[in-house]
């Protein structure tokens, strides 16, 4: 062999070395570059399709803004993110099937959801059972957390949220006597009902609770109750149910003659609650987790995206999707750098998030107590004349 094809083959030999080198460095970069996935459990078809249209899209809005870039900064390298939707179909058993299948299959670092208390409640056991960090956005049920490490939420809780209810109609409509119509199967309705109750009774008397009526799953006629809570004559009505229910409800309260208020809670907050309930709805109050109307800095701010976006205003559901999403982002990012190991990450992100000292959420500041619930302010918001839901006063622990 000449000198010059001796050359020509060392040359060869060196570019083959180079592309080597290359496309180990390559993998290398892609391996560190694997995408980081978190689950999403919430409820896309059933009952209340908004929250889960609202979830998905406050999410997305997050992930793409993120994307745009380079991806989440963890331990000073840009990793991309992937975001899995599962539909839990408003109802429990899908909820832990969709659960299980996420950390199971999909082999999720964490996961968001359910929204519902209903769904929320199950899958909390799962996730813990499983170890793996999840984060409710909107359950307020205290069992969804209760003797949970590895669960956590977003939202306040009821019993602190009944008592807002409770003080506001006492002050604003001078109410001595009240009525509830909670949903018995809904833990969200029925837990609420029940604090609420107990709260108002503590400060108006045994008994000032005047009419206490419930309801069956998918029910949708509720003139029976409504006739018995009118014919109660209470100062007000006290309605913990979901948006979709409260519509319904509203509207058979006024055929039959109601004329007084309505006292709500945060499952009203739906951005689909107008087109349901229409003009009957203006004047009333709800306890919730944010108002959009007046909305200044960081929330106003999120709110505008998302109109530009979506084209409609976002409700509690896609604020407290954005905070809890962040949450777990921030978590991640804590740690440092995962190690790729599932079960030691999951825990690096559970034992992260339960060392957040205060989130400046768009729903408010919070940390989490020992429960892994947040401690936060409530807001009291009134539907204006232009079916906006208005500020009307804050309530802090």
């Amino acid at each position: 062999m000449n000198k010059k094809r001796l050359g020509l083959l060392a040359m060869a030999m060196i570019f083959g070395c180079s592309l080597l080198l290359g496309a180990m460095g390559e993998t290398t970069s892609s391996h560190a570059a694997k995408p980081l996935t978190i689950g999403f459990v919430i409820p896309l078809t059933g009952d209340i399709p908004k929250v889960g249209e609202s979830s998905r899209y406050a999410a997305e809005m997050l992930r793409e803004e993120i994307m745009a870039q380079g991806g989440l900064e963890v331990g000073g390298v840009k990793v991309p993110l992937r975001f899995i939707y599962e539909d839990n179909e408003s109802k429990p058993e899908s909820a832990v099937m969709t659960t299980l299948k996420l950390i199971d299959r999909d082999q999720v670092l964490a996961i968001v959801g359910p929204q519902s208390s209903k769904q929320a409640v199950p899958a909390g056991q799962v996730a813990n059972d499983n170890r793996t960090p999840m984060i409710s956005p909107w359950s307020t049920n205290p069992d969804t957390t209760l003797n949970r490490p590895w669960v956590f939420r977003a939202a306040f809780l009821d019993p602190f949220q009944a008592p807002v209810a409770v003080d506001f109609a006492m002050k604003q409509f001078d109410a001595k006597k009240a009525a509830v119509l909670f949903a018995l199967a809904n833990d969200y309705s029925k837990g609420l009902a029940e604090f609420f109750r107990a709260d108002f009774e503590s400060k108006n008397g045994q008994g000032s609770v005047v009419a206490y009526e419930s309801y069956g799953d998918r029910d949708q006629d509720f003139s029976a109750q409504l006739t018995k809570i009118i014919a109660a004559r209470p100062d007000v009505i006290f309605l913990p149910n979901n948006y979709n229910e409260v519509a319904l409800i509203v509207r058979q309260a006024s055929d039959l003659g109601w004329q007084g208020p309505f006292m709500g809670a945060d499952a009203w907050g739906s951005a689909e609650l107008m087109t349901l309930c229409g003009d009957l709805c203006k004047g009333h109050y709800f306890s919730t987790h944010y108002a959009a109307a007046g909305a200044t800095g960081a929330t106003k701010d999120f709110i505008e995206k998302y109109e530009a976006k979506y084209g409609y205003t976002p409700d509690d559901v896609a604020a407290l999707t954005w905070d809890a999403t962040r949450l777990v982002l921030q978590a991640i990012q804590a740690t440092g750098g995962l190690s790729g190991n599932l079960r030691n990450d999951r825990a690096s992100i559970r034992d992260a998030m339960a060392a957040i000292e205060e989130f400046d959420g768009i729903t408010g500041s919070m940390r989490f107590d020992d429960e892994g619930d947040p401690i936060k302010c409530a807001v009291v918001v009134k539907i204006n004349d232009a079916g906006e839901f208005e500020f009307t006063e804050s309530v802090c622990p």
